[in-house]
């Protein structure tokens, strides 16, 4: 599968001029508000027409400005949930989700049983919109989506308008949607714990532009995109594997390339893969193996690059275990201990910084 975009377009102030391609999995299309995220997911829909460029899904050119080209919505197979769960209120949930399939407008194969188990739907059927709570009606708005088959499924930030207790709540199911819905998403987020949880690939947008692409591990790793990703949230995502577990204080041990973290237990099996996100405040660093602290988890790490500006912070991008961190310091801490690319130092990282994510793809 595979989604190409090339899109130009002005609104007001607002100039679009964004390209990228999307392939399997989940992509995040990551950026602030105002970058431009919701106005190329609806073009891609088919519900607003751009200016100038090339929409293709797989074979099907979906808009061509060239060749005058522009399917309606109908027609393009890509299933639409927006930030509102947008349900028919008169309609049972089964009756929301059998609309799926009659909007499709094509023969379904998809099966309402394999959506109800997916996403945990089966003792909500006969109840109507307003008896569900935020987190089952936008379960509901999904699996609509997922009943007409579609060939890709854009979710316009699905959480935005959910409280903190009903996105936990919807989250593991869209982890397993990712996992086992077969469908490949394009994914809408400004909230980095989101996309770092769901997504394999990422396109950050600013101001209407695609400022980096590509797998989530590499493009986190960047240190040039603080203005797009906002700085307090900058950070890295590692691949780890589970080593084992030390039950007496409810701790897993992860391998990393020779090395090891330690963070709260996980509720996975030894060998089993799992995603880390480390925020770059959350890493210090030090020029020599550190004794009697209370943090457990120490990297040995070289320098790859250092970033800062007129501010107090330095920027550092690391390489470590085979894998890219990056640690927030102080630029006096930068001089002082005098660092620069190809230094070996330590990084140290707190257990509870460690966020474990679903497990990679």
């Amino acid at each position: 599968m595979s989604l190409t975009v090339a899109l130009k377009d002005r609104r007001g102030d607002f100039a679009l001029d964004a390209t990228f391609e999307t392939g399997r999995g989940v992509t995040a299309l990551f950026g602030r508000s105002g970058a431009g995220k919701t106005t190329i997911v609806t073009m891609i829909a088919g519900l607003a027409r751009p200016r100038e460029g090339r929409i293709a899904l797989n074979d099907r050119v979906l808009f061509d400005s060239a060749s005058q080209t522009s399917l309606p919505t109908w027609r393009r197979k890509v299933g639409m949930v927006f930030q509102e769960a947008r349900l028919f209120p008169h309609l049972s949930v089964k009756a929301n989700l059998l609309y799926g399939r009659w909007a499709g407008r094509r023969r379904s194969e998809t099966r309402l049983d394999s959506v109800l188990a997916l996403l945990g739907l089966e003792a909500f059927l006969e109840r109507r919109p307003h008896t569900l709570s935020g987190g089952e009606a936008q379960r509901v708005a999904i699996g609509r989506a997922l009943m007409a088959a579609p060939d890709i499924l854009l979710m316009d930030e699905p959480l935005s308008n959910l409280d903190g207790a009903r996105r936990a709540e919807i989250l593991p199911f869209l982890e397993k949607l990712a996992h086992e819905g077969g469908v490949p998403i394009l994914y809408v987020s400004h909230q980095v714990d989101e996309v770092a949880r769901l997504a394999d690939s990422l396109v950050v947008l600013s101001e209407g532009r695609v400022v980096a692409s590509g797998p989530i591990e590499n493009v986190f790793g960047r240190v040039d995109l603080g203005a797009a990703t906002g700085r307090h949230e900058a950070g890295a995502i590692l691949v780890a594997e589970v080593a084992g577990g030390d039950t007496e204080f409810a701790l897993t041990r992860l391998a990393l390339d020779g090395a090891e973290l330690v963070v709260p237990a996980l509720d996975r099996a030894p060998g089993a893969k799992v995603r880390l996100r480390i925020r770059s405040q959350d890493v210090a660093l030090a020029l020599s193996p550190p004794a009697g602290l209370s943090v457990r988890n120490v990297l040995p790490a070289e320098i790859v690059s250092i970033e800062s500006d007129a501010g107090p912070y330095a920027e550092v991008l690391l390489s470590a275990a085979g894998q890219y961190l990056r640690a927030r310091i102080t630029r006096k801490s930068a001089v002082e201990l005098k660092l620069q690319p190809g230094l070996r130092v330590f990084a140290l990282i707190k257990s509870i910084a460690v966020e474990a994510n679903r497990p990679d793809r």
